[in-house]
């Protein structure tokens, strides 16, 4: 019982490690094309980076957070899905963001998939 709650205290009392793993995606996504709202504030219980296609599709996007995972690391995880959203570990900051540049693709042209 108490391993369930381990994962979310971390992640609260994490938030520095967790801001910074969205900061580095951030980086990332930019560079493909996408633009990003970075929801640190106090206002949100945890941190969310929202990432989307621009001015004019910005209802078309993907909340991400960042969550911690057995063995001490972190991953990326799609908020809308929560756990079933994994896209990939924070040490592979590259493949998260092909990640989330494949499903913005599809969100925006669904016939891509």
């Amino acid at each position: 019982m108490l391993r369930r709650y381990v994962p979310r205290w971390r992640t609260f009392s994490d938030r520095r490690v967790a801001v910074r793993h969205l900061e580095a995606l951030s980086l990332e996504v930019k560079a493909r094309g996408w633009r990003c709202i970075k929801l640190y504030g106090r206002g949100f219980p945890t941190p969310l980076l929202w990432v989307y296609a621009g001015r004019v599709t910005e209802d078309v996007g993907i909340g991400v957070r960042v969550r911690p995972v057995p063995g001490g690391l972190w991953a990326y995880y799609e908020t809308e899905r929560g756990r079933a959203g994994y896209l990939r570990s924070c040490g592979d900051v590259k493949a998260a963001a092909e990640q989330v540049d494949l499903l913005l693709k599809h969100r925006m042209f669904p016939s891509t998939w």
